[in-house]
């Protein structure tokens, strides 16, 4: 009988750009305020990735050579990288190649995937059904967005919202019941219109005129993206727990997609879990899409005990949306 692999997290990385933008900083650039700021959304900074020299590729890079240095991970044991990001360094070269060269993985292919905030959770299963499969063993699932190229500075609305990072993950194959257990994931294309950059696809190239009615930017119909995230990103976690015979008592950690603080607690009440147990970092990063889950996982990892329940959940732009049943296991170091 052919053996059966799960795919397990054994090391983590994740990088934030120096540069902070705080909720200060935004009163100087737009009409709002730090109070309604972090009323509203739970931010207080979020880290801007401040040289035109630089992009989402050196982000992930970064995020990938500290997984690599602080884990004693070989570059050549790694056999495939997944980028996931809404910010690609390129339109033609994928960010992943350029992440593979940059951090030294010779021995590695690499491909793009971009499902927005979701992007990770996405990612995360196509690098699991790599090894589950057993073609590859050494796995890195990468999120990565640096915001602040899509980003209008002069949108009160949007700009507080987002900032730049990487997270990134190395999954290894195991036979243990531990690792990426089950997911459900959700599409629904006719949202696409209330969390959209317009320009800059095949639909509307970049122009002049794109340019100037600024449709190269995020644009956002908050009220509808917000009430869409709770009920979506809810129903995800329930409906994966119910699959795997489990309920809210059997759960460690929820890992919410850092959109907004009133989502993650209004999630989290729905769920029933306390407050301790879902993990936030969205008042010192901000937004930074698909970066948002691998970013709390590994600055929290030291939380995480082997064969703890972890919930992950995500809504983005597509609408899409899901929710990720991981079983905790060893970790390198």
């Amino acid at each position: 009988m052919r053996k059966r692999y799960n795919a397990v997290i054994t090391a983590l990385g994740g990088y934030v750009p120096e540069t902070i933008l705080s909720n200060h900083d935004l009163e100087k650039m737009v009409d709002t305020n730090n109070e309604w700021i972090i009323s509203r959304t739970g931010i207080q900074e979020r880290r801007i990735l401040n040289d035109d020299s630089l992009a989402t590729s050196d982000l992930a890079t970064l995020a990938v050579k500290r997984l690599l240095e602080d884990n004693h991970v070989n570059p050549e044991e790694i056999e495939c990288v997944i980028v996931a990001t809404a910010t690609p360094d390129y339109i033609m070269v994928s960010t992943a190649s350029i992440v593979c060269e940059k951090a030294g993985l010779t021995k590695a292919w690499g491909v793009d995937s971009n499902s927005a905030c979701s992007g990770f959770l996405y990612a995360l299963t196509l690098g699991a059904s790599l090894i589950e499969s057993d073609r590859y063993k050494n796995v890195i699932v990468i999120g990565a967005d640096a915001n602040s190229t899509i980003v209008n500075y002069e949108d009160r609305n949007t700009c507080i919202l987002f900032g730049d990072g990487a997270g990134a993950v190395l999954l290894e194959q195991t036979e243990e019941e531990v690792g990426l257990i089950d997911n459900v994931f959700k599409t629904d294309g006719s949202g696409k219109e209330h969390l959209i950059v317009t320009a800059g696809g095949s639909l509307h190239p970049s122009s002049p005129e794109t340019l100037n009615q600024k449709l190269n930017y995020i644009s956002q119909n908050g009220r509808i993206v917000f009430k869409a995230a709770i009920e979506g990103m809810t129903q995800t976690c329930t409906e994966v727990l119910e699959r795997n015979g489990l309920d809210t008592a059997d759960v460690n950690w929820l890992i919410p997609h850092q959109a907004n603080l009133r989502i993650i607690h209004a999630v989290g009440d729905k769920l029933g879990l306390r407050e301790d147990q879902v993990k936030v970092n969205i008042q010192r990063y901000g937004n930074t899409t698909a970066a948002t889950i691998p970013l709390c996982m590994w600055e929290f990892q030291k939380d995480f005990k082997e064969n703890d329940t972890l919930l992950l959940t995500a809504f983005g732009a597509g609408f899409s949306w899901g929710a990720s049943y991981l079983k905790w296991g060893k970790l390198r170091k």
